[in-house]
């Protein structure tokens, strides 16, 4: 039987795409520690489902020798596949072709798959690793960013986009993985920087190395850009498959459910005891978050940034949820410019994709200090309120403790349309602590007493938390639903959850609202 004409120049064609840079550039990529496109694509996808979209395209740049350079892909590898058997659209830039950079074909290629990811409602993963704007294309390269930047925004609420940096990412090209939902980095091997650090020598004489000023480490700790940091390719792509586990393919669907196994009812009897007896004595708020969530499992987001405030994706009875809490443990757990930024965006993604909200409190009130204040503390506190008050998604908040002055209004309370409101017998709500309260409202009496000024202080301060310090007063005007032993929280989260599940919310009709930026 004779072979249809053509087919073998065919093969020849998608073999030397499937070759990418060539062997050489290939041992390069594996001696600095990453794997191909290619590799990432299969190790990221289930296996087999892979269909390449645009495989033969290259591009046509004309100058500077580069007619002679063409090779099928022309540096992206696109398409789509299953992740656990669900569509999942995504593009992986070729650092083996032209040092992955970006061209007007290779932007088109990346336009196109980022249209079909929301034409189909399945999420865009983007895995970068590319030197940047193809040079020898001038505008057309530019231009090609703009088109991406204009999709990432357009794309932003409709379905999930994940970025995930796995080389060098600089310059414009970084604001695409700005603008997406979560952004992975994988350590040594990844930066992001606008200008790096040859032009900030020249231009500011500060010396500073790649890692430091765009490494993973940095943008976890310091600037919150990235959400995940992992050790190498394989733990990067692993972590993806993870984090859609928990997330719905497009904004009109519910988030996945899992298993269920863990006992809905299930009660911890040594979580009464999480929460000290001491109101200044910190505590693990995430040793009570594994306490009560389904199988202790709890998928932290942004673990190294503003840890003050914890926020990730966990499931009750089978049902994710995002859960964000304060943290004793670090810094009393107030609430500064960091955590409200970091709280603020989860709060906002959650809200996008249907995922319920669960909050633990316990906050004693907003940093203090110039630092804070010069900063935009104002601007940037209120955008955690905003995200808060705009949520449409179920709601739930326990308060364990602190529900402190203006921050407990913030923490997802009643007032803002927070459906469920627990507190455990040790939480204290109030306008300040009571030692603060007590300083205010009895100064005259207790710089009279002398001597006796301690023990005015101290009886003074257990009449005020008896009297005003306390759960009851805010569960007798109906701001908290229920005062609840902490070993119940479980099985009261998971019943909150289930008569929430067909809750209904509007807005009032408008273009958008105008966040405190």
């Amino acid at each position: 039987m004779s072979e249809i004409p053509g087919l073998t120049d065919l093969r020849e064609r998608l073999d030397r795409a499937a070759a990418g840079g060539g062997e050489e550039r290939v041992r390069r990529q594996h001696e600095a520690g990453k794997l191909t496109a290619r590799e990432r694509v299969e190790l990221l996808l289930d296996p087999g489902s892979f269909v390449e979209i645009d495989a033969l395209v290259t591009h046509r740049c004309q100058d500077f020798g580069m007619e002679k350079q063409r090779i099928p892909g022309d540096g992206v590898v696109c398409g789509y596949g299953t992740i656990e058997g669900r569509l999942v659209y995504l593009f992986a830039q070729d650092f083996t072709v032209f040092g992955g950079s970006l061209s007007e074909t290779n932007a088109r290629k990346i336009c196109k798959v980022m249209d079909l990811a929301v034409e189909n409602g399945a999420p865009i993963v983007g895995l970068n690793d590319s030197g940047g704007a193809r040079i020898q294309e001038g505008v057309m390269s530019l231009a090609g960013y703009a088109d991406i930047f204009l999709r990432n925004t357009l794309t932003s609420g409709v379905v999930p986009q994940i970025s995930a940096i796995m080389g060098p990412c600089a310059g414009g090209a970084v604001y695409s993985p700005a603008i997406t939902d979560f952004v992975f980095m994988v350590e040594g091997t990844s930066y992001m920087f606008v200008t790096g650090p040859d032009v900030i020598r020249t231009v500011t004489h500060e010396e500073v190395t790649k890692e430091e000023l765009g490494g993973a480490a940095t943008h976890a700790s310091k600037s919150g850009v990235c959400h995940f940091t992992v050790g190498n390719d394989a733990a990067c792509l692993a972590g993806i498959r993870e984090l859609l586990s928990y997330l719905p393919s497009n904004n009109l669907e519910d988030p996945p459910r899992g298993p269920g196994s863990d006992d809905p009812g299930r009660e911890e009897a040594w979580l009464d005891e999480v929460v000290p007896a001491d109101p200044n004595r910190p505590y693990d708020i995430k040793k009570l978050i594994g306490g009560v969530v389904d199988d202790g499992k709890f998928l932290e987001v942004h673990a190294a940034y503003a840890r003050n405030l914890v926020v990730g994706f966990a499931r009750f009875g089978g049902r994710p949820v995002g859960i964000v809490a304060n943290q004793p443990a670090y810094l009393a757990g107030v609430l500064d410019i960091d955590a409200s930024l970091k709280g603020a965006r989860f709060v906002r993604f959650c809200d996008a994709f249907n995922i319920p909200l669960v909050v633990f409190e316990d906050v004693p009130g907003f940093l203090p200090g110039t630092q804070q204040e010069f900063g935009g503390i104002i601007k940037h506190g209120a955008k955690l309120l905003y995200a808060f008050a705009e949520a449409t998604v179920p709601k739930i908040t326990v308060i364990t403790r602190k529900a402190y002055g203006g921050a407990y209004c913030v923490m997802a309370s009643k007032h803002i349309r927070t459906d469920v409101n627990l507190a455990y017998p040790t939480a204290e709500i109030a306008v300040m602590g009571p030692e603060g309260a007590v300083n205010i409202l009895y100064k005259r009496e207790l710089d009279a007493a002398g001597a006796g000024a301690a023990e005015l202080r101290a009886r003074k301060v257990a009449e005020y938390r008896e009297k005003f310090s306390n759960p009851y007063i805010a569960a007798e005007r109906g701001f908290v639903d229920a005062v609840i032993a902490p070993r119940t929280t479980r099985g009261q989260i998971v019943r909150a959850l289930r008569q929430l599940r067909s809750k209904r919310a509007a807005m009032p009709a408008k273009r958008h609202g105008n966040l405190p930026l």
